[in-house]
């Protein structure tokens, strides 16, 4: 069903918005994709002066989270900084106490993606007291006012495209249906989620009203389809679950709208284990090399890129901007409101890979060796 004109348009876009990234660093200031320009490399025009910068991230049992905080290790490096990055084991004492450690022993900016996004008031007000600018990375922090700044990909637009390729790939504009669907998200503490979320079902929500979309399970609202620590065997349990409730008498499924590859992997794992109809289409989002390989087997059906490479860069530029005394133009100030004020964003516009895409997106850019999809 799918419109090939439309699928090579927007091939042609995908490549586009790769090249062009989401910063022009050229003047000394950082400015999203909605901008135009390119972006110089992070560190051309810099000099660190060995200033020490924190980088905390969640964990590194996601390959996503390893790819940011090695990245960000790279290029802060290479713009003459000094990095302490930390890796909290999913376990938010751990990133409490890492971060303690780093305003302890003289970090003088914090670039933090939370765990939960409500759990860093405290040590923040630490790093306020003492001046030290804190960019909340990838995740929200949220009812903290000593959060400087936010970078991150456009997370609406992210579920925005999960939902129109939902859209596209069912022809739900024309076909009459119904198709079903079933729906798994991410972690409830992460803001994140809520974006995704938000974005794929006000793109999905009226054709569930006009009945062309139906969830076998009733599995709509957030806190039903949410996936703790977007942990893929809890994923692929509760999808088990799913199966054998609603699918195992033959019933097909059409459709999972996952929000993240280590939640689709969990679907997979459990539509591999005990489903018997046809294969359902499958987001996600990572571009995690296993899904990028179940892109390949056609077990999944597409994963959101979010060059973390193009981030780390943009935030090096931001760190660079901020320790210089230059001024950072171009942010979002209007959409991501912490419960503290809005707070200046930086967004990278995301781009989805499929079977049709991934060798340009993932191998020609250098992202991924051909021999680790094989």
């Amino acid at each position: 069903m799918k419109k090939k004109l439309l699928g090579v348009l927007l091939s042609v876009a995908m490549a586009a918005v790769l090249l062009v990234g989401c910063g022009d660093n050229s003047t000394g200031t950082t400015t999203p994709a909605t901008e135009e320009g390119g972006s110089e490399e992070a560190g051309g025009s810099t000099s660190g002066g060995g200033h020490l910068i924190g980088v905390s991230m969640p964990t590194k049992d996601l390959q996503r989270w390893n790819q940011d905080g090695e990245n960000m290790k790279t290029q802060l490096e290479a713009a003459g900084y000094s990095v302490d990055l930390q890796f909290a084991s999913n376990d938010i004492p751990t990133q409490v106490s890492q971060i303690e450690n780093m305003i302890s022993s003289g970090c003088e900016l914090l670039v933090i993606a939370s765990i939960d996004g409500d759990s860093l008031g405290t040590v923040l007000q630490q790093a306020k007291e003492q001046n030290i600018p804190v960019i909340a990375y990838d995740r929200l922090i949220m009812n903290s006012d000593a959060v400087t700044y936010y970078a991150t990909f456009d997370n609406y637009l992210v579920g925005q495209k999960q939902g129109e390729f939902i859209v596209e790939q069912l022809d739900l504009d024309n076909a009459a249906g119904p198709f079903n669907l079933e729906i798994v998200t991410g972690d409830p503490g992460d803001n994140n989620a809520n974006f995704f979320y938000g974005g794929a079902m006000d793109v999905l929500q009226p054709y569930i009203d006009a009945g062309k979309l139906v969830v076998p399970s009733g599995q709509i609202e957030k806190a039903a389809v949410s996936t703790a620590n977007w942990a893929t065997d809890a994923a692929q349990s509760r999808f088990e679950a799913i199966i054998s409730s609603y699918y195992s008498d033959g019933t097909n499924l059409d459709v999972v709208l996952a929000s993240n590859d280590s939640t689709a992997l969990g679907v997979a794992n459990a539509l591999d284990a005990g489903y018997t109809g046809s294969w359902p289409i499958l987001t996600g989002q990572d571009c995690d090399v296993a899904n990028v390989k179940n892109i390949i087997a056609g077990k999944q059906s597409m994963s959101i890129f979010k060059d973390t490479r193009t981030l780390a860069k943009e935030v090096v530029n931001m760190v660079d901007a901020i320790m210089n005394g230059k001024e950072i133009t171009g942010l979002d100030t209007e959409t991501y409101d912490n419960g503290t004020g809005v707070i200046p964003s930086l967004l990278c516009e995301p781009v989805f890979a499929d079977v049709n895409n991934y060798k340009e997106l993932l191998i020609d850019s250098g992202y991924y060796q051909e021999s680790d999809l094989q």
